[in-house]
């Protein structure tokens, strides 16, 4: 799946507590400079925004981040609320697509899963961020940016376990490592985190192939120079591969209007979660409570 020009997208809901809710998003995937294949794949469809990256020898990645994400657009297009148990039964699904098809027979084929979608149903209303390995979701507020996701990866429980510093995980040979996907043998349950609505919030959904060539201060210049998303979303991509685009590159802006009612902001510590093993905005970007994971020898390598 690849696209290298990104357009606007935008819908409007008229919220249970008061207000209205607009949204407007632009996303884009692209193979890279080094890449052959593009094994990303990208999900836009109201109200659920996510980004794949696939892993896996021949078009084994391929298949498996677009099977993924084919299960999750049916969920996102039901018209029935979305749910961490529908989430998590299209993640099922996706598992046996993948352990079924021809094309993935290699022991490493997966994918990662990372995302948004809305919760409207909530109270007050919020977006529910969802994260199986490395790829991530920024969140910008308040002209602060701020990674809400934390990387299932080999080098991430090194920085926790105090071994490794952020700055020497950057440059990391094991950086690829990721411990957990969405695969043949993998756990399918997400790391979540309950986000309120806020007038004014950015959120920046993307692959690795973004953070390996862009750090989050680029990702926060490119944010603050550009209003509309699709021109923020092509300015990343254009330095992502200027930079090198080792990796298929993956990048979707979502912007978020709130007038009227009554808003937020993100849950702080000790607010309880509506949905069971949900994290706060806080836990989450620290690793304080991150989800268990396998041990290092069933860890994946992405190609």
């Amino acid at each position: 799946m690849s696209d290298t020009t990104s357009s606007v997208h935008s819908h409007t809901v008229a919220l249970e507590e008061g207000g209205e809710l607009a949204v407007r998003w632009a996303g884009v995937t692209d193979t890279g400079r080094k890449r052959e294949v593009n094994q990303d794949a990208i999900l836009m469809e109201w109200p659920m925004f996510i980004v794949a990256d696939g892993m896996g020898g021949h078009i084994g990645g391929e298949v498996a981040s677009a099977v993924t994400v084919e299960r999750l657009s049916a969920v996102a297009s039901s018209g029935e609320a979305i749910t961490p148990e529908t989430v998590e039964l299209a993640l099922e699904n996706a598992v046996r697509d993948i352990a079924d098809h021809p094309e993935t027979t290699d022991e490493g084929t997966g994918t990662t899963v990372t995302g948004i979608y809305l919760d409207p149903a909530s109270a007050p209303v919020s977006w529910v961020v969802l994260n199986i390995g490395d790829s991530r979701v920024y969140l910008l507020r308040d002209d602060k940016l701020v990674q809400v996701t934390v990387d299932h990866s080999l080098v991430q429980e090194l920085v926790h376990a105090g071994r490794l510093s952020a700055e020497e995980a950057e440059s990391h040979p094991y950086g690829n490592v990721i411990t957990r996907a969405v695969g043949p043998s993998e756990s399918v349950v997400p790391d979540y985190v309950r986000i309120e609505v806020e007038n004014g919030d950015r959120f920046v959904i993307c692959s690795d192939g973004l953070t390996k060539e862009l750090t989050d201060y680029g990702i926060l210049h490119f944010l603050r120079e550009h209003a509309a998303p699709e021109i923020a979303v092509d300015g990343m991509l254009e330095a992502a591969l200027g930079n090198g685009g080792r990796d298929n590159v993956s990048v979707i802006v979502v912007d978020v209007t709130h007038s009227g009612g009554t808003h937020g902001d993100a849950d702080q510590p000790g607010d309880e979660a509506p949905d069971a093993g949900a994290q706060t905005m806080d836990q989450a970007a620290d690793g304080t409570a991150a989800a268990d994971v396998p041990p290092d020898d069933e860890a994946e390598e992405r190609h």
